[in-house]
């Protein structure tokens, strides 16, 4: 494995940039996608309500890799031009905050709703009621769960290996091809990913623990 980072160490880094950077943002849209869905889900309005529906179904239920396909093969061909690196990241996004949405859902409804009634009793809108009394306390009780999807958003990032994403595991399969020792290619590979996890993992149960 040591040898494997001395002789191909920059690709491995470059890959474990791109997936950094393809985590990061689709965990910054995934939190706003999947909140702004959540909240259609309990407004008054039925309509938004299966709007919300309809997106986290749909997005839930298809394979991400499905996803991550057709934003590299089908949406260059007929709407834009478009990079395995965006593709991916569209693509994990949007599956991402499926789950995300239903997360914060389970959320607000934890929420008393007393809450949001004693806050439009004293003159609040239903959606300044919602960002200052009701999120605030709804993301107390997600921030266990919200933990596992984002450290599922990492992982789930190596499906940009399937669509030339130059993530980490697109290295990876590179130098395993180039060099044929896959044992030690892939174990370099699992290594990293833990270098980004596991300080996730453990800020995770910290962040749990201080918000109790």
């Amino acid at each position: 494995m040591i040898s494997v980072f001395q002789q191909h160490g920059q690709e491995l880094l470059t890959g474990l940039g791109n997936t950094i950077l393809c985590s990061v943002i689709a965990l910054f849209f995934s939190l706003i996608i999947g909140s702004t869905f959540a909240i259609f889900e309990v407004l008054p309005s039925k309509l938004l309500r299966v709007i919300g529906r309809i997106y986290i179904e749909v997005f839930r239920n298809i394979p991400l890799l499905v996803i991550g396909m057709f934003f590299y093969v089908v949406v260059p061909q007929y709407v834009l031009p478009m990079d395995g690196f965006t593709a991916g990241t569209i693509g994990l996004t949007l599956y991402t905050s499926s789950f995300i949405a239903e997360t914060v859902r389970a959320g607000i409804q934890a929420v008393d709703s007393g809450q949001m009634e004693g806050a439009r009793a004293n003159g609040l809108s239903f959606m300044q009621a919602m960002w200052h009394i009701v999120l605030p306390q709804a993301f107390k009780y997600v921030i266990p769960p919200l933990g596992n999807q984002f450290i599922n958003l990492v992982k789930n990032s190596s499906v940009l290996a399937f669509v030339a994403g130059f993530d980490l595991m697109y290295q990876g399969d590179m130098i395993a091809s180039a060099t044929f020792d896959t044992f030690n290619t892939y174990i370099a590979v699992g290594v990293l990913y833990l270098i980004i996890t596991l300080p996730l993992s453990y800020y995770m149960r910290y962040l749990e623990k201080k918000l109790a």
